[in-house]
């Protein structure tokens, strides 16, 4: 990419260094949620319309941009900008998970829900947080894992398709929407 920009888009990579030069200087940590803001406190931490009785973890602000899109999760974010890795030096101290347990303990949160990778790190990070949060009184969960949405088994790795059937669920036909979408899709050909 810098080479690129050098060769053929210096006028862009001049437009680049210095917004990334501004950026340096402009951003720092939301007190609370640990992301990158201009300010001390980022709008999603300070939006009345969050539940602060849920509190998402993930990795990195690009994991929790994607929880964002879902348009799934309403609640407020903790941002641990890594993961556990004891083979590259990094530790609880170094992500941030004395100020999440802090963060718990004082304030209303009563589900935590973790949002790391399922990579043997994101899992080491998962459960050490579980320990970690065992003595407060919160529920702890984790988000599923299996085959995508739109996906096709046939195409699916075998780990994945075995942890879908292990993480797998009890349907009930009157609340299913699949069911009802293929209750009435078979109504409406009678």
């Amino acid at each position: 990419m810098a080479y690129h920009l050098l060769q053929h888009e210096r006028t862009r990579a001049s437009i680049l260094a210095e917004t990334l030069t501004l950026a340096l200087s402009n951003l720092k940590h939301c007190q609370r949620c640990n992301n990158y803001n201009e300010t001390d406190l980022c709008s999603r931490c300070a939006s009345p319309k969050r539940d602060p009785g849920q509190l998402c973890v993930v990795e990195t602000p690009i994991d929790m941009n994607m929880m964002e899109q879902t348009h799934a999760y309403n609640g407020l974010y903790f941002v641990l900008m890594g993961h556990l890795s004891p083979l590259d030096g990094v530790g609880p101290g170094d992500i941030g998970l004395t100020r999440l347990q802090q963060r718990v303990a004082d304030e209303q949160v009563q589900e935590v829900m973790l949002a790391t990778n399922f990579t043997n790190e994101g899992e080491a990070t998962a459960h050490y947080i579980t320990r970690m949060l065992e003595p407060l009184d919160v529920t702890v969960s984790r988000i599923a894992r299996g085959v995508p949405v739109g996906g096709e088994i046939e195409y699916v790795d075998s780990g994945t398709l075995a942890q879908a059937i292990r993480e797998r669920r009890q349907l009930n036909s009157t609340n299913d929407a699949a069911t009802r979408i293929a209750t009435m899709a078979v109504s409406d050909r009678s």
